[in-house]
């Protein structure tokens, strides 16, 4: 399937009751997270898109009902000077999740076809040999059992100037921005064309794509946490296990005993 970003640009406002739809998929993805940590199972979340798109305020939510002791949260920066020593897969490799753990990237592997690729970070060898290299990284986890959902949140350059007007006037958002997200504005139609071959290389039968139009960020949301909902329920049993009798009878037991 073909991935064109000019059509998720509508920013159609969420039509509902955002309050009452956000508290249903937190709670949704609360069940989620208790099956992967019961059944033992593992999952990644990447979350990829432009600067200002609404990616940190998705992980915020769907996040917020969950057992910290099971999931990680990794904001992808710039590779140390110990982690260009090696593959740019490696730090990655360090950051999988264990079994009952979600991992979330917030930013990832895709950076080496992304910004690594559009400001010469990555030689064209380099960021051409990458693709293989991610769909084979990746179908090793999904081998394993781990399942991967990857988002990609998409703004409009009038959409992401606003959010980042907004980040500079407000002293208390001015942390979240730097130079770099305004070199990276300046060469949109570059990333526009790494992200379309990103698309076509990447959108795999065990790690598809899917785009959220984030030019209303309530709308955004909800779309973003629906589909990590449905596609990680789509691969795991969202039936809790019985419970084991013994401690069933030692619960009654002790309870009874209750003053």
């Amino acid at each position: 399937m073909t991935i064109n970003l000019s059509d998720y640009e509508r920013g159609k406002s969420f039509d509902g009751d955002y309050d009452e739809a956000l508290k249903a998929l937190q709670k949704r993805l609360g069940h989620v997270q208790v099956a992967h940590i019961v059944h033992k199972r593992a999952a990644m979340i990447v979350l990829e898109g432009w600067d200002a798109a609404g990616k940190g305020g998705a992980i915020k939510r769907m996040t917020a009902h969950w057992d910290p002791r099971y999931f990680q949260v990794w904001p992808i920066a710039a590779p140390s000077p110990e982690e260009k020593a090696h593959h740019f897969l490696w730090r990655f490799w360090q950051r999988l999740p264990a079994l009952r753990n979600i991992g979330v990237f917030d930013r990832s592997w895709y950076g080496r076809v992304l910004v690594e690729r559009v400001e010469n970070y990555a030689s064209e060898a380099e960021w051409r040999r990458a693709y293989d290299e991610i769909n084979r990284f990746e179908a090793q986890q999904a081998d394993c059992g781990t399942t991967i959902v990857k988002l990609f949140f998409h703004v409009t350059q009038k959409e992401q100037d606003r959010r980042l007007k907004d980040r500079i006037d407000n002293p208390w958002k001015r942390w979240k921005t730097g130079a770099e997200d305004y070199r990276n504005r300046a060469r949109r139609p570059d990333y526009l064309t790494a992200m379309h071959d990103m698309f076509a290389h990447t959108d795999t039968d065990h790690a598809r794509w899917t785009v959220i139009d984030a030019n209303d960020k309530k709308a955004a949301r909800i779309a973003a946490l629906t589909a990590i909902a449905e596609q990680l329920e789509a691969r795991i049993s969202m039936e809790p296990p019985p419970l084991d009798p013994e401690l069933e009878a030692l619960a009654h037991r002790m309870l009874a005993k209750s003053p």
